[in-house]
């Protein structure tokens, strides 16, 4: 049986990975276009990569060669939020660790470093799918307006949902009260995520998005181009009883990581892929060959999540969890590029960057995790000025080397996490028919 083209590609780019050519971060972004979003693989690298030997007998160099271009849209679990940066952060916090720029790295490789192959990084922290369809304000394009469909891509890669069903609401209530008193309550925040997550309204705009994607690109005149579509992971191990007493809250006496609590989250996040993967059918049941495909990469993050047995939480030394913590370090195998910044201010309640009186509407307006929690904390300090943080040590050994995504990076996948999804996308592309 011939090899799909996802097939061959997914078998060279594994060997790639598999054989050490190249790391994510060799990958030197060159602008193309719109500043912060589209790059040519190529033509700006630093160093040099050997031409990896041929992997299999059924893929060859042509199968890298062959590969003009690809996007990647969505949210922040997509824009690798914490995983570096390569200078100054945009604001849409994307990070050289990515999942996707791990792939546009694995091309590179696999193209010897000379093809010009085209990455349109639209990808942006706080995106909902109303977002990826219409600008918010209309001061910027929506990521589906900025796709630029003049550029060669063969496929696309997209996360989506969190923002949409609430995440960050249930995290601030019942995990780091960064409004403190005022955070509304765990139940009320898990209710309206379940509510929204059991509505039709996110699985209608989902596909609306999905729609757009392969318009935008005439499938019609592309039959092999395909939707690769990421799920989430669940946050922790809800059968350990050691993490019950204890807290990630932001301020002295924060709510416990109870057992309860953790497999309500967890369930969540399984309720949110199968309601992704159910929209992803019922896309691929109108077409006679699968033009999207799911990512469920949620097991692989087995043994690497929050309340691991053994484990006492907060844990910022083990590399082996997954998913940040505020303020944590990354944990890519080269070392991080977020490296904290000594200047800033230490104490998110007193940063210059943050006025309580007026921070919480434009904080609200960008969707952005880091903004909304620094802005809740600079209000809650201003109610309360006698509130003591729970780990106000650490915070002031590693400075905040960019406020929002101090904040903003917890509970997302730390630079391991993003090569598991990586793996995760090779493994599923070498199965495909």
């Amino acid at each position: 049986m011939k090899l799909s083209f996802a097939m061959r590609l997914a078998a060279v780019l594994t060997f790639v990975v598999s054989s050490g050519v190249v790391s994510g971060r060799a990958f030197q972004q060159r602008r193309l276009i719109v500043p912060g979003s589209q790059y040519v693989i190529g033509n700006s690298v630093s160093g040099h990569h050997r031409q990896p030997p041929l992997p299999i007998s059924s893929a060859s160099s042509e199968d890298i060669s062959s590969v003009t271009g690809f996007i990647a849209l969505g949210d922040s679990y997509s824009a690798g939020i914490g995983t570096g940066v390569d200078g100054k952060e945009d604001d849409c916090r994307q990070g050289l660790g990515a999942h996707s720029v791990l792939i546009a790295s694995d091309l590179l490789a696999g193209q010897g470093g000379r093809n010009s192959t085209t990455f349109q990084f639209l990808s942006c922290t706080g995106a909902t799918t109303q977002e990826i369809l219409s600008s918010r304000d209309g001061s910027h394009d929506s990521q589906i307006d900025a796709f630029n469909a003049s550029l060669p891509v063969d496929f696309a890669l997209l996360s989506i949902g969190g923002n949409d069903l609430g995440f960050f609401d249930v995290m601030n209530a019942c995990v780091f009260r960064f409004y403190n008193f005022y955070s509304g309550t765990c139940e009320t925040a898990l209710k309206n995520t379940r509510d929204q997550i059991e509505s039709d309204e996110f699985e209608h705009r989902l596909e609306i998005i999905i729609m757009e994607i392969l318009d935008k690109v005439r499938w019609e005149k592309k039959p092999s181009f395909t939707i690769t579509v990421t799920g989430y992971a669940r946050f922790f191990n809800d059968a350990t009883d050691d993490c019950d007493e204890m807290s990630f809250g932001v301020w002295w006496r924060g709510p416990k990581l109870k057992k309860d609590l953790r497999s309500q989250m967890n369930t969540m996040v399984l309720t949110v892929n199968a309601k992704i993967r159910r929209t992803i059918n019922t896309i691929n049941s109108r077409f006679t060959k699968d033009k999207v495909i799911f990512i469920d990469y949620d097991k692989g993050f087995d043994g690497h999540r929050f309340c691991e047995e053994g484990v006492k939480e907060p844990d910022y030394d083990r590399k082996d969890t997954w998913f940040f913590l505020v303020g944590g370090p990354d944990n890519a195998r080269n070392g991080t590029r977020s490296n904290h910044i000594s200047d800033l201010q230490t104490l998110p309640p007193t940063s210059v960057l943050v006025d309580p009186l007026s921070c919480l509407e434009p904080a609200q307006a960008s969707g952005d995790w880091g903004r909304l929690a620094l802005c809740y904390m600079a209000m809650a300090k201003h109610q309360d000025p006698s509130l003591q943080l729970a780990r106000g040590d650490f915070i002031a050994e590693n400075s905040m080397w960019y406020v929002p995504t101090y904040y903003g990076k917890t509970f997302h996948p730390r630079s391991l996490g993003h090569e598991t999804m990586r793996n995760k996308i090779y493994e599923v592309w070498q199965r495909l028919e």
